[in-house]
């Protein structure tokens, strides 16, 4: 007999190996031959859902299906009693299966089936239950019949019309259609809800044109049915009056929803007003969910999907147009239907062997735990002294034959229920290996390979793997052993070849089995083929030679353009490569050399160019990139160093100013290569620097003034030896991703800094506090997260690197913080200062330090624009915020709307989010300078008159005074004198009489407000037809001018002036008279100047005559050609000027005095002896 002490023992090795090995749902063996001889107690394969609905044209079909040796029998009930499946004809079972099948074909009713149905699937171990099926047959009612009256409403009130579906199974899909199947139309203003009524914000008068009527769709029979429709008569008023928006779902201020925990929590607003309202969503002390929220229905319904606790809360939603806002407040209660924290799962113990089943579950409320054996309450079933009920965990000991049962664990609460059936299966077997016996693995040399040895039995056994006879179990090193028999080299190499046996063990006995391993050297290309240029009717040879393993099988095969090559009779395939006899064109293309074993193969590529030139041309080729490196070769093997050579290629024309060294490892990175050293262009042999534990490949790249090769063929692996990390992982750092807990992340260590096996970390961790205790985690995932910590309170974080030769260097030592929470207290003391019409200065109180819990960010001060002070100004009211980053108590806000009324709140920032708001605060803003007008349109109906016309500004920024309008005539490069005009507020055209029909006018006009002069908005009026192509929109009553009598009669008059003035200045130098010349410009003219009166002037400079050929406007300018003067010299000094916006102020002629020139202008404007004097 067994001592209890090493019976107890050895129960608790099986039991930790049970655990480990059957933590999920462990199943017997598939092997028939295991499955025959060993007991299982019946497991539910399938079941129909719990809430069964059925389609009533079709036969009804109840899933229960379950598996267990021996094979289970079924049985059913019905609404609680047993249900008597032989009794009734319309009622069978399939075979080998609990399904119940229920016939109509020969008539019959299926609502007489409406029932809840549980299964029972039954074997000499136990008994397993289905959950409980809700069998309903689906309904499709008739609408009741009603008559709809026409339903009179005034235009601009609002309106729903109510639905009323008839209550089918499953809920039918309501839509709204007209009586001739149109679609009704939904926008913001008309939308369905989501109990199926149309809601009109505002009814129209266009709302009359058609009939609505609501119609359901039913899922299973796929009907339609549709409600009589509603006709509207829309009563009309001399104008429709703007109103407040006001709720009309759902109603009052303040509702409340409960909704289960992982459903979607859909949430809806319908508002009425003029006009139609905008919904916006929002939480209450928070943000909407990230991630999970969407808007539908016109922003009128907000849905969160997948609703967890974190969501439940208040919500509101804003109803707001241009006349107001209102809101209503939704309290969320997220309840939940239990689900499963750990659900029981089945487990196999041998005799005398621990064991425990747990079965956890939470929800909201607390759900209530009931244990059931074999489908009967735990408390009525016979007493057994080896188990034991605590709660949600029963516990087993000492257990034996005879005590496998199924047992049930039931969590239910008001919201529903979970059952879970897990047996508990009492074996007493002894090892078996499963896998067959004897086997043969080859595996290539320096390659990954596992060897299986499958196992079974009860107490579940030990398995240890030996290599040729030896006492030593493999594991460790270059072997690692798994837990399902496995065993896997990460490198399988000469010495590895040899019979490995696994040998399985436990109370009962022990089983073992062989495996043979054959290590074979890699299939290599060690000279492939190389990329060439040959002449047409050339005999070139592309080259193959292979080194295999002489034991394997090789087989050498061709492509050409990636397709298996047709070898004819003009190709010759040899052992070493491949000839073309007379190559044609056709042959050019790629070629590729595929060497393959029943393990591996390799593979080389070339390109083969064939030319129609003669031979001697070939010289004359163009400069290519080089071809590969060939040949590589490892020598001087060394600890942490080799040395590697190889052959250079053809530098094609461009001398090899370059070559790069990658490398390849296995084992954290396969197929992916790295450089590793770069050398000059003139050596083919360099020393390379390894890091320990690394299984090296290398290649070589050569460059040239052209580009790079290809890389060359991978040389052999080369393995070095494992060493302890010497460096610690980098960008260690701490950081809280929810309020109770850390998480410590860093860099991970790369392949060739890990210098061994099994490489991991190990985390320590402590409080910021000398007296505080150091915690310590070993892990492999470069992140590792610490739960309950306090709120944002500093941690010392360390993390060392460990492999199997041992550790690296005491790591220093970096400060984290646990997770933040939203900050507790809103800023205090918010006061406003306007600094100007679009600014206002902020300070506010601090909120304490220990109330912001976390790191303080920044304080933001959200404001949004409530209204403009001019009446009847709608205004956006989007919400927006400016940032203060850091502990500061004092801000500034621009870009403000001047004019306006504002509402301003404050909140303190952390990098959870914002804590509560401030009491907002109102203030005005004073008024600014307006923007520009909208627009300003020109049009020319002739020649005589200039249309303008324009639009108010769109921010007038306060309350308009008037416009101010500026033009001035310009020809070329030159610019006549700028006209004022002052305009009243509510003028937006004016009627300019042209006074010259060649010149073009620019135009410049701004609003003012009492602040002073807004934006100036600049245009011009189009070109004449000698000057451009003017676009239609002018030319409409354009002519040439040139044919018109009067512009010819003008011309002639203009040159019979010149000549009479250069007439008269010709005769009064003759005389020798001398008459006051103004230098530059700069003088005024004397109006009592006897030369003045008589129109005489003298040029002291005979430079700034005109031209003969130069045209003077009736403005008073002259039209020269390339003029290079500024403006100031044809003023007076420095009368000219610019004003802010860069637009020209002042005169283009000399004026006399100020006075008689305002009194003048327009008489100076018309006369050519007053043009002519402009001129000097």
């Amino acid at each position: 007999m067994v001592p209890p002490s090493a019976r107890l023992a050895r129960a608790a090795l099986a039991l930790a190996l049970c655990l480990q090995h059957l933590a999920s749902a462990i199943e017997v063996p598939l092997d028939s031959n295991i499955q025959s001889e060993l007991p299982q107690p019946p497991t539910i394969t399938k079941q129909s859902v719990k809430d069964y609905i059925v389609d009533p044209r079709d036969n009804i079909f109840i899933d229960c299906e379950a598996k267990g040796n021996p094979l289970p029998t079924f049985s059913w009930t019905r609404n609680g009693k047993f249900f008597n499946v032989a009794k009734d004809p319309k009622v069978s079972m399939r075979r080998r299966s609990g399904t119940l099948v229920i016939d109509f074909h020969s008539g019959g009713r299926p609502e007489d089936y409406e029932g809840e149905y549980q299964c029972f699937a039954r074997n000499d171990f136990g008994t397993a239950l289905s959950s409980k099926i809700h069998l309903q047959v689906s309904k499709s009612p008739l609408w009741p019949k009603e008559k709809v009256d026409v339903i009179e409403v005034d235009e601009g009130a609002p309106l729903s019309l109510q639905c009323n579906p008839p209550p089918g199974l499953p809920s039918p899909v309501i839509f709204w259609m007209s009586s001739s199947m149109e679609p009704i139309h939904q926008d913001k203003r008309v939308s369905q809800g989501q109990n199926g009524d149309l809601y009109f914000s505002n009814v129209l008068l266009q709302d009359a044109q058609t009939d609505y009527s609501c119609n359901a769709r039913f899922h299973f029979t796929h009907t339609i049915q549709q409600k009589n429709p509603y006709t509207l008569k829309v009563k009309t008023t001399r104008g429709v009056s703007e109103t407040t928006p006001s709720f009309m779902y759902p109603y009052g201020t303040s509702s409340s929803q409960m909704v289960l925990r992982g459903v979607d929590l859909l949430l809806e607003c319908i508002a009425s007003g003029v006009p139609a309202p905008d919904i916006m969503w929002y939480k209450k002390g928070g943000e909407l969910p990230a991630g999970k929220t969407k808007l539908e229905n016109f922003n009128k319904a907000l849905r969160i999907s997948n609703v967890s606790e974190e969501d439940s809360g208040e919500y509101f939603c804003l109803a707001s147009n241009k006349m107001g806002s209102i809101r209503h407040t939704i309290s969320v209660r997220v309840k939940a239907a239990p689900y499963w924290l750990d659900e029981p799962q089945n487990l196999i113990l041998a005799p005398g062997e621990d064991g425990r089943l747990v079965c956890r579950a939470n929800g909201n409320p607390k759900p209530m735990i009931q244990w059931l054996v074999n489908g009967e309450p735990i408390e009525a079933s016979p007493p057994n002294p080896s188990r034991e009920v605590a709660g949600d965990t029963i516990v087993f000991r000492d257990t034996q034959i005879g005590s496998s049962a199924v047992y049930q664990c039931n969590a239910s609460n008001e919201h529903g229920y979970l059952l879970a059936n897990a047996f508990v299966s009492v074996l007493d077997v002894p090892p078996r290996i499963l896998a067959p016996r004897n086997q043969l693995i080859k595996v290539i040399q320096y390659n990954r390979t596992r060897l299986d040895c499958p196992f079974f039995g009860s107490p579940i056994p030990t398995l240890r793997w030996f290599k040729n006879g030896q006492g030593n179990t493999l594991d460790g090193g270059n072997y690692k052993a798994h837990e399902n028999g496995s065993l896997e080299m990460n490198m399988a190499r000469k010495e590895d070849q040899g019979i490995y046996t696994c040998v399985a063990t436990n109370i009962l006995g022990k089983a073992e089995a062989q495996v043979r391993l054959e290590v074979k050297d890699p299939t290599r290309i060690v000279r492939g083929p190389e990329d060439q240029v040959v002449k047409r009717g050339s005999m070139p040879r592309l080259h193959c030679r292979v080194k295999h393993d002489p034991t394997l099988k090789l087989t050498v095969t061709w492509l050409k353009d990636d397709a298996p090559l047709y070898i004819g009779n003009r190709m010759k395939k040899e052992d070493d490569g491949l000839t073309i006899y007379g190559v044609a064109e056709r042959d050019q293309g790629d070629y590729t050399c595929v060497a393959s074993t029943e393990l591996d193969k390799d593979s080389a590529k070339a390109y083969l160019t064939v030319l129609a030139i003669p031979a001697n041309r070939l010289r004359d080729l163009p400069k290519e990139r080089p071809d590969r490196p060939r040949d590589l070769e490892l020598t001087d093997l060394a600890e942490r160093s080799v040395r590697l050579t190889w052959i250079p290629g053809d530098d094609n024309n461009s001398p090899i100013t370059d070559y790069i060294v990658q490398f390849e490892e296995d084992r954290y990175q396969p197929g992916t290569w790295h450089n590793h050293s770069s050398y000059p262009g003139s050596v083919n042999s360099a020393v390379l620097s390894l890091s320990p534990y690394v299984n090296y490949q290398f290649r070589v790249i050569a460059v040239n003034d052209v580009g790079s090769s290809l890389p060359s063929m991978p040389s052999e692996r080369y393995q070095t030896n494992g060493a302890r990390p010497e460096i610690n992982p980098t960008g260690v750092q701490g950081a809280g991703t929810q309020r109770n807990n850390m998480e410590i992340t860093w860099t991970p260590l790369n392949a060739t800094q890990a210098y061994g096996p099994n490489l991991r970390y190990i985390v320590r961790w402590r409080r910021r506090d000398p007296r505080g205790s150091w915690h310590n985690e070993t892990v492999k995932t470069p992140r590792h997260v610490v739960w309950n910590t306090p709120i944002y309170v500093p941690y010392e974080i360390k993390v060392q690197a460990e492999n199997d030769f041992g550790r690296a260097p005491e790591p220093d030592t970096v400060i984290g913080y646990s997770g933040e929470d939203y900050p507790k207290a809103a800023p205090t003391d918010v006061r406003i200062r306007v600094l100007n019409s679009t600014a206002i200065a902020l300070t506010w109180t601090r909120v304490h330090l220990d109330t912001i819990q976390g790191q303080l960010k920044e304080y933001r001060a959200y404001f949004w624009r409530e209204s403009s002070l001019l009446k009847n100004l709608w205004v956006s009211k989007k919400r927006q915020y400016v940032s203060f980053p850091g502990d500061r108590n004092r801000g500034i806000v621009s870009r403000l709307f001047p004019y306006s009324n504002y509402k301003l709140e404050m909140v303190v920032s952390n990098g959870r989010g914002d804590g509560p708001r401030s009491e907002v605060k109102e203030f005005p803003m004073p008024e600014g300078v307006p923007s520009s007008p909208r627009y300003l349109r020109i049009r020319q109906p002739n020649l005589e008159t200039i249309n303008l016309e324009w639009d108010h500004p769109e921010h007038p920024n306060g309350v308009l005074t008037g416009y101010n309008l500026r033009y001035q005539a310009f020809n070329g490069s030159k610019t006549g004198r700028t006209l004022v005009e002052n305009l009243s507020p509510n003028q937006t055209r004016f009627t300019l009489q042209r006074t010259d029909p060649i010149s073009r006018y620019r135009f410049f006009l701004r609003a003012r407000t009492q602040v002073g002069d807004g934006e100036t908005l600049v245009e011009e009026s189009p070109a004449l037809l000698n000057e451009a192509t003017p676009t239609p929109a002018y030319t409409k009553n354009q002519v040439d001018i040139a044919t018109q009598g009067w512009f010819i009669g003008l011309m002639c008059a203009i040159a019979l002036l010149v000549l009479i003035l250069l007439i008269v200045c010709f005769i009064k130098r003759s005389r020798g008279g001398k008459y006051p010349v103004r230098d530059n410009k700069d003088e005024h003219l004397n109006p009592e100047d006897k030369n003045v009166e008589d129109g005489s002037f003298d040029y002291s400079d005979e430079d700034n005559k005109p031209l003969p050929n130069s045209q003077t406007s009736l403005d008073g300018t002259i039209k020269q050609q390339e003029s290079d003067d500024s403006l100031v010299d044809y003023g007076e000094g420095g009368e000219g000027q610019f004003n802010e916006d860069g637009s020209f102020i002042g005169q283009y002629t000399v004026k006399k005095d100020k006075e008689e020139t305002e009194g003048n202008e327009s008489s100076e404007a018309t006369s050519p002896v007053n043009a002519i004097y402009s001129l000097a």
